[in-house]
């Protein structure tokens, strides 16, 4: 998700509200709140009997989702991951769409004591939900310099993964890295050569982020969630911002759309083989140069839409 300092602008808004398909009777998930434009437009097009049920980690788009004193809106301080459990205790069967709006969201990423950028001097935190788990100070703190390794390279595809390693072992044995600004200066030291108009530890941040966050675990856990809730003809909308989330939705909805099949030597029926769950709706969806011009942070994003399958 991603919104602009101090003004609301939700990615695709019009796109991902138009793929879920929505009727006015239906019951729909938003599994990444943020500040609410997804929600908002999605309570437009409901009826008196539709129901939005909001799923958000973070303290601060939960209290955001205060403001909207709506009967068919249900704001829940928990992650997408926790789809089943949720949907269950509000005695939800079936849902007919939901969408994720994966990443981090520009609020985040503008308040300074949340820790996840590089552009103010603030704890290195970078937690989605700060009541709790570790921060990145904390894993930097006690993780192996192989851990740490792992880490920057797979989740920031990062090629110098092994200097930043190396140097964090090396600075937090003599003071520590417990701020932004640390961490920052560490990396830019490490890294050798620059990406134009990129700074050198933006990868870094991004990597420490998704590990302390477990973004790409908590996609992995939610998208079969999702598509398990939906009714037949539901619709499930995933919108990333990065080349590892775009990786898992899309190999999710391939799959579902086209199981793998058993050797065809063995005596199975038609009716014995694995049948498909989803059917793919369109190609990726990009947004149009003039959202990015609008909302530079928008560039990266993806969409991908599947519809459920069944009588």
């Amino acid at each position: 998700m991603s919104e602009q300092a101090g003004a609301h602008v939700s990615v695709l808004l019009a796109e991902a509200v138009d793929a879920l398909a929505i009727r006015a009777d239906g019951v729909y998930v938003d599994g990444t709140f943020g500040r609410g434009g997804h929600s908002r437009a999605i309570l437009e097009r409901l009826g008196p009997q539709g129901r939005l049920i909001a799923f958000d980690r973070d303290p601060a788009a939960i209290a955001a989702g205060a403001a909207i004193a709506d009967p068919r809106f249900t704001l829940v301080h928990a992650a997408f991951s926790e789809m089943e459990r949720v949907l269950g205790e509000l005695k939800v069967a079936a849902v007919d769409g939901v969408l994720l709006d994966i990443g981090v969201s520009s609020p985040q990423l503008d308040d300074a004591a949340r820790g996840m950028s590089f552009r103010f001097d603030a704890p290195l935190d970078m937690r989605m939900d700060t009541t709790k788990g570790e921060t990145a100070a904390e894993f930097l703190a006690q993780a192996s310099q192989r851990e740490i390794e792992r880490v920057v390279r797979d989740y920031g595809e990062e090629r110098f993964a092994h200097a930043i390693a190396a140097a964090v072992v090396a600075a937090r044995a003599e003071h520590g890295i417990g701020t932004t600004r640390q961490f920052a200066a560490l990396v830019e030291k490490a890294v050798r050569t620059r990406e134009p108009g990129q700074h050198p530890a933006t990868r870094s941040f991004q990597a420490l982020r998704i590990h302390v966050n477990r973004e790409l675990e908590e996609l992995s856990l939610s998208l079969p969630q999702a598509a398990a809730a939906l009714a037949p003809g539901g619709r499930l909308v995933v919108i990333s911002f990065h080349s590892l989330e775009d990786r898992i939705a899309k190999r999710f909805m391939r799959d579902a759309a086209n199981p793998p099949q058993p050797d065809k030597r063995l005596p199975l029926k038609a009716s014995e083989l694995p049948k498909p769950t989803l059917a793919l709706v369109g190609k990726a969806v990009k947004p149009s140069a003039a959202e990015v011009q609008a909302n530079p942070r928008a560039r990266s994003a993806v969409m991908r839409v599947a519809e459920k399958l069944g009588s």
